[in-house]
């Protein structure tokens, strides 16, 4: 059965490293972008690269239109979806809460959790009918740390994506659907960059067990373990892949 996965936020960061692992697994592989079509289409040549299909597809994953047409293509172009990785994800500034505007908390929430239930919502639409498939959630370190005087509205909106994860695995198991999360630590990314402070990972290396930040392929690594055959038994669990953070 060919694997087709879709990947939101698969642009650039961690979700492009994605893409790629999962073209050399042998995944037909959906780039969900939100900006940067360029660079969306650079991530969907080196799939094609590795021998396998790939599709473009912008979508703003908190508006219910765009998630329902970024399934829609994905069916259309690829076939039947057996595979989603919850990526795409935003921060706003770093900061205290305190000083945080509303419009960037609107958006954290909007996109970091709303995002993540309906392309969960509409992906277990689709598997469930099939009996069978695979979502991996893009959690955060950051979801037990607090992340104080840098962004606790993201952490608060990742520790809603962790509650997501182990109840959807227990509702969808039945379905043959797996639900499972990675939470990533520091990763060198060019995150830290749009948040204003691009040294940012260096600089955290002293506070990490391992003494350094980890790379985007190290993330992809474990989802594409959570989306293989060998996770078979694997459910509800959130893998932190944080250098001992």
């Amino acid at each position: 059965m060919a694997r087709v996965t879709v990947v939101t936020g698969g642009s650039r960061g961690i979700g492009a490293g994605i893409c790629r692992r999962l073209g050399g697994d042998g995944h037909d592989v959906v780039v969900g972008y939100v900006r940067d079509a360029g660079a969306a289409e650079g991530v969907a040549r080196e799939v094609r690269e590795a021998g396998r299909r790939a599709v473009v597809v912008r979508v703003d994953t908190s508006v219910e239109a765009d998630v329902e047409r970024l399934f829609e293509v994905a069916e259309g172009e690829l076939g039947a979806v057996t595979g989603l990785v919850n990526n795409a994800g935003v921060t706003g500034p770093l900061g205290r809460l305190a000083d945080a505007a509303p419009a960037d908390l609107r958006r954290v929430v909007d996109v970091n959790l709303l995002g993540v239930l309906l392309c969960s919502r509409r992906a277990a639409q689709l598997m469930a009918s099939r009996g069978g498939g695979a979502i991996v959630n893009i959690s955060s370190a950051a979801a037990t740390l607090g992340s104080a005087g840098d962004y606790v509205h993201y952490a608060a909106s990742k520790a809603a994506v962790d509650a997501l994860t182990v109840g959807l695995s227990k509702e969808l198991g039945a379905d043959g659907i797996r639900v499972n999360a990675v939470a990533p630590g520091m990763i060198d990314t060019e995150m830290h960059a749009a948040m204003g402070d691009p040294g940012r990972a260096h600089r955290a290396a002293a506070a990490i067990p391992l003494g350094r930040p980890g790379r985007a392929d190290e993330i992809a690594a474990a989802v594409a373990w959570l989306l293989s055959d060998e996770a078979a038994y694997t459910t509800g669990a959130v893998l932190r892949v944080a250098g001992g953070r």
